[in-house]
């Protein structure tokens, strides 16, 4: 008999929002049904509050990493990001109702419903952070493998997770060519322990006839079989470029896709509406980077480059100078974190991204969007294609000023950056869709307020 299958981190999230929206939702039913005066309370109004506050706590709690699983694990940071979240949320949604709304409040309710959210909030979070200290929620994993050059112990750590909880733990190996099973009950006997297969392998036709039997066995019994790409898809939001199974298919997944004219016409509206309202800050900044650049970083004020942008083809690049002038006069060398050709003022542009500001000329002219890999230099492409595989796949769509690996990991430094950054643009361009693009937007608007990522 099958035990339970334990929850994945994406089902544990779901309970997690499920939870939050009925606070949430009853708090609301406080606000737009006691809290409001009786001569403002008419249905129409009620309705738009309610939706209003609904999208406000989503954006919310997505801007601000509501849902960070790790988070959760310690008591004390579910109680005070409910808190603080919840008192944002309130005070926001309040100021909304008075300016654009100009509506009156019943003292009593409306203190209530200040004074409740909160605890109710921080109280559902502290009882899913306790639930779960019950539950299972890590699941035991086999790995089925082949060949013998494979990084074994690269991919085991992924899979239980070095940077991450990824609520994956590899309790067994098994190598497909150095295993004959000749102590079949044995293994029958262990594989009931798990509750998840993973498969890498080069072919799934490589799986002997008896062991596709177990794992359709394993299938009736409610078991997780998934293969490495999709796991490490999932749950990293990336594509594993050094995979064992290294065929273009199961990478990418590559097909004959109609014409997404809805997601054109979405990228049209994005790079249309950021323009002009990026060309606005660009303009508005020129004078005061002017002004510094004169006392505080002597040299010109735009920095060209020459960059690889979609087909392969070069295009220039414009920035506002950060570095000390000549940086390069000893060769190409790539931008690090703390990197010493930075001047003073460069860091302040840099930190606040206003560096970026002068791409919106290249946007204009068409070389480049708002959302898509960030574009490189000729120099470091030509190095990277021959060492990293399929790294020429990222300019099959034009590059952008922002990006999922811009905002889903660290400044790149090194090869093994740039061989994580291309995981990322990989996810995007096999997975584009306008919910990403929104993601896109909101977790660069945080990373610049809260001067993360890249």
């Amino acid at each position: 008999m099958s035990k339970p299958s334990v929850l994945n981190s994406i089902e544990r999230k779901f309970i997690l929002l499920v939870g939050d929206l009925i606070m949430i939702i009853a708090a609301l039913n406080l606000l737009v049904n006691h809290a409001i005066d009786e001569k403002y309370s008419y249905l129409w109004l009620k309705v738009q509050i309610s939706v209003i506050g609904l999208i406000l706590f989503l954006f919310l709690a997505y801007i601000l990493d509501f849902y960070n699983l790790e988070k959760l694990v310690r008591r004390r940071t579910a109680i005070s990001q409910g808190i603080y979240i919840s008192v944002i949320f309130i005070f926001t949604l309040i100021m909304i109702c008075i300016i654009f709304y100009d509506i009156s409040f019943w003292r009593i309710p409306l203190l209530s419903f200040l004074f409740l959210t909160p605890i109710q909030v921080a109280l559902w979070r502290l009882l899913y952070s306790n639930l779960f200290k019950i539950i299972p929620v890590t699941k035991n994993v086999l790995l089925l493998y082949d060949g013998y050059d494979l990084n074994l112990k690269s991919i085991i750590e992924k899979i239980n997770g070095a940077e991450t909880n990824t609520f994956y733990k590899v309790k067994l190996t098994y190598h497909i060519e150095g295993n004959d099973l000749t102590d079949r009950k044995s293994f029958l006997e262990a594989i009931q322990k798990v509750d998840a297969w993973i498969i890498n392998t080069e072919s799934y036709e490589a799986i002997p006839p008896y062991l596709q039997k177990i794992i359709l066995k394993s299938i009736m019994e409610g078991k997780e079989i998934i293969s490495y790409t999709s796991f490490y898809e999932n749950t990293y939001e990336a594509l594993p470029v050094n995979s064992h199974n290294d065929s273009f298919y199961e990478i990418l997944q590559l097909r004959n896709k109609k014409i997404r004219y809805l997601q054109a016409l979405f990228s049209f509206m994005i790079n249309f509406g950021l323009s002009l309202f990026v060309g606005l800050i660009f303009v508005i900044c020129i004078p005061f980077v002017f002004v510094c650049n004169v006392f505080f970083n002597r040299g010109p004020l735009f920095y060209t480059q020459k960059r690889v942008g979609q087909y392969g083809k070069e295009f220039t690049i414009y920035k506002f100078r950060s570095m000390v002038v000549d940086a390069e006069k000893l060769g190409a060398k790539m931008a690090t974190k703390n990197d010493a050709r930075i001047t003073p003022f460069g860091r302040v542009l840099r930190l606040f991204r206003i560096d970026e500001l002068p791409q919106i000329i290249s946007v204009v002219r068409g070389d480049m969007r708002f959302i898509g890999p960030r574009p490189e230099r000729k120099v470091f492409v030509k190095e990277l294609v021959k060492i990293i595989p399929f790294y020429n796949i990222r300019h099959v769509i034009k590059p952008g000023i922002t990006g999922w690996a811009q905002v889903k990991y660290k400044y790149g430094e090194n090869l093994e950056d740039s061989t994580r950054k291309l995981e990322y643009d990989l996810y995007y361009i096999k997975n584009r869709s306008i919910m990403l693009d929104l993601r896109i937007i909101f977790k660069t608007f945080t990373t610049v307020i809260f001067s993360r990522g890249v």
